[in-house]
């Protein structure tokens, strides 16, 4: 019985230590962020590692949902005469999820895994070491810029989600679904409320988060070697996929009662 439960008591240990972890990490980033200058060439080059670098990914992306979304939601409202609101059901659904999650979890995939790997990496050459040796603060050289890099890019790749997927959902309206391209466009742009948009990119802010701090948590806790490093990569991404998921439900359920107050 006692063996049976031990994996579980280990799983829930590895739980909370996480926990802890972060908790004591997040504090440390508002602590330096509000005490320390921020590093401007740095923050520079991690934008362009990961919102520039990023792009593509996320348009290949955005085109492949909107297409396969549209796709779906006319074959199976053809049946029902209901062919006309695929611009309304496709707009809605990219810009209140699909568009802030899936942009999140191919950045998670492709942003996470790479932090994780570099400061994992630094680690395990002593390069932290060095930093922390020279009198500078690792979490102001190495976390910050790499967390505020993701709070400025993940929104801006998310309006550009929402934009180019939708687009592609018009390409297969109009090509497959035979819709006309103006009706199309007209009844996005009519039926998607200012409340649809504020509700997914507003998302985009607590996912970059769920990105950032893990890979970075998990890339400065490496300890045993450069085998550790691609655990603590797989780790980062696992983590982070994990919390854009679960995260996704209660925001959504809050922006829901936010709306319904207002």
């Amino acid at each position: 019985m006692l063996q049976a439960l031990l994996p579980l008591t280990h799983f829930t240990i590895e739980i909370f230590h996480f926990l802890g972890g972060i908790g004591l990490l997040t504090r440390d980033i508002f602590k330096e962020l509000t005490t320390t200058k921020i590093y401007w060439r740095l923050l520079g080059e991690q934008i362009y590692q990961v919102g520039i670098r990023s792009a593509p990914l996320i348009v290949v992306t955005a085109v492949t949902i909107g297409a396969v979304m549209s796709l779906q939601f006319g074959l199976g409202l053809e049946k029902f005469g209901g062919k006309m609101y695929v611009p309304k059901l496709l707009a809605v659904t990219i810009l209140r999820e699909m568009g802030p999650m899936f942009t999140s979890l191919m950045l998670a995939a492709r942003v996470g895994a790479g932090i994780a790997s570099e400061i994992g990496s630094m680690v395990v050459t002593q390069q932290v070491d060095a930093i922390r040796a020279l009198g500078t603060s690792p979490i102001r050289k190495i976390v910050i810029p790499r967390v505020l890099a993701c709070l400025i890019t993940l929104p801006i790749l998310c309006a550009v989600t929402n934009v180019v997927a939708n687009a592609g959902g018009l390409f297969i309206g109009a090509v497959e679904l035979k819709l006309d391209p103006s009706f199309y466009l007209l009844k996005v742009l009519s039926t998607s409320s200012l409340g649809d948009y504020v509700s997914g990119f507003g998302k985009t802010f607590f996912f970059s988060l769920f990105i950032s701090i893990p890979a970075c948590y998990f890339g400065l806790n490496v300890q045993n070697g450069t085998k550790e490093v691609g655990i603590a990569t797989t780790k980062a991404v696992v983590v982070s996929s994990i919390l854009i998921l679960i995260g996704d439900f209660f925001l959504s359920k809050l922006f829901w009662i936010v709306e319904k107050a207002l």
